[in-house]
């Protein structure tokens, strides 16, 4: 993915706290704690750490993210990836020494999530 096609950049050294909601790409190179929510991609480099509850369209992972991941689409843990936690995704692509400590949900069927179940309720 070109640097041009993403939308935000969280750099390496910095440390954020809370919900992110994004559309299009967003690479985290930094710490981040909290919930990521979106229907776009997620880059998380080699030197970041994402705590928390992530639910996303794509997720590349390089780094490391301890919590609970949904991806719709697919993804892709490089060898340098380490995920501690649950993931569910119809896709997953994981090169040799990649780490993935927890279970994997494989389903053409991913969840919804919450603000989607609310906007058909609504």
């Amino acid at each position: 993915m070109a640097r041009d096609e993403i939308n935000a950049f969280l750099g390496t050294g910095t440390n954020y706290q809370g919900k992110l909601n994004f559309q299009g790409a967003v690479r985290i190179d930094g710490n981040f704690n909290g919930e990521v929510e979106s229907e776009g991609t997620l880059v998380v480099g080699k030197d970041a750490c994402v705590e928390g509850v992530v639910h996303v369209g794509q997720l590349i992972l390089s780094g490391k993210i301890v919590g609970e991941v949904l991806s719709k689409e697919k993804a892709v843990l490089h060898k340098t990836a380490n995920l501690q936690g649950n993931l569910v995704t119809p896709t997953l692509m994981v090169e040799e020494g990649a780490v993935l400590e927890g279970q994997v949900t494989m389903t053409s069927s991913v969840p919804k999530s919450t603000d989607e179940e609310k906007e058909e309720i609504s």
